[in-house]
């Protein structure tokens, strides 16, 4: 059994992970200021888990945190490109200074693993498809800076002090529990909800755009075996289905699986936001031995059974 700490454990992905941790009989510590990570997330295996209220932007509850743990799945962030451009000093405490401050405590506590989520942001401006590792652009957001340098610390401490860190760089994961009530909602979420409602989908700029959406099924698998591979250190690792969708493609996609015909809606696209995003996963393939479990059309439509399933939860905060 292994101790195991999940940062942000609260949050969307964290959640699956410490659900994922716990069905194998894990040790699973959570920390997680709640500042978008949401209590109930973890209703279902709360009795299972031992949560810290802290935040990583402190040294001393990373310390705590970390004390006594084999591996850490570093998920604490502040999601969202738009958000950063409106407060990229927010962004760079939690993201740049928080994840130096996990390290640092990782490093002093003798961790064996520290598995780091980064971002298909850090992509940037590169115009070649698929992304590939090593190809990379000029971010294009205060976001894609923060995981690029967190990133670059996942490498020096690998070569500076033997920590066995690891990078993925997760390609617009989807799912369950993905909040639709924020002002930075991701695109799945956001769908479903709406046309549950009978609302059209909002699309920023031509629809065109594309994305390789990811089930979050998929990032978990992926953590587990980054955190118990030995000879990946230092290394960051593209996360995705190796699949092209594009925005109008999605809302097709969900009015098919709902039964519906509602037409999007457009508005100006947003700043920062990448054109295209489309992964190479084969140096995941061969240094993780991670291959995709779940399909694209398969986690949607798992998505949304679990948001017709408590659509009216949902709907009192919408």
């Amino acid at each position: 059994m292994a101790g195991v700490l999940v940062t942000g454990g609260a949050g969307f992905i964290g959640s699956h992970l410490v659900e994922a941790l716990v069905r194998r009989g894990d040790c699973v510590r959570v920390l997680d200021n709640f500042l978008t990570g949401r209590r109930d997330n973890l209703d279902e295996f709360r009795k299972d888990v031992e949560v810290l209220e802290g935040d990583i932007r402190e040294p001393e509850d990373c310390r705590e945190a970390v004390r006594g743990m084999d591996v850490v799945l570093h998920q604490a962030a502040l999601p969202s490109v738009p958000r950063s451009v409106r407060d990229p000093r927010l962004t760079n405490d939690i993201n740049i200074t928080g994840t130096l401050n996990m390290l640092l405590a990782a490093r002093d506590a003798g961790v064996a693993s520290f598995v780091f989520a980064s971002s298909s942001s850090v992509y940037g401006d590169d115009p070649n498809l698929p992304k590939t590792e090593g190809r990379e652009g000029k971010p294009l957001s205060p976001y894609a800076v923060s995981k690029l340098v967190g990133e670059a610390y996942v490498r020096v401490f690998r070569d500076l002090y033997g920590l066995n860190a690891v990078a993925l760089r997760y390609f617009n994961i989807f799912g369950p529990r993905q909040d639709p009530a924020s002002q930075y909602a991701a695109v799945v979420p956001n769908f479903v909800t709406r046309l549950l409602r009978g609302e059209p989908p909002v699309i920023y700029g031509d629809g065109e755009q594309s994305r390789d959406f990811t089930y979050v099924a998929n990032v978990v698998q992926a953590n587990l075996l980054a955190a118990e591979a030995k000879t990946a250190g230092g290394d960051a690792f593209n996360i995705a289905c190796a699949d092209r969708i594009t925005v109008a493609g999605l809302a097709l996609a969900l009015n098919r699986i709902l039964g519906t015909d509602i037409p999007p809606v457009h508005e100006p696209a947003r700043a920062g936001d990448i054109r295209h995003s489309f992964a190479d996963i084969r140096k995941a393939e061969a240094g993780l031995s991670y291959r995709p479990a779940v399909a694209f059309e398969d986690g949607l439509r798992r998505t949304v059974d679990w948001y017709r399933s408590r659509r009216a939860s949902w709907d009192k905060k919408l």
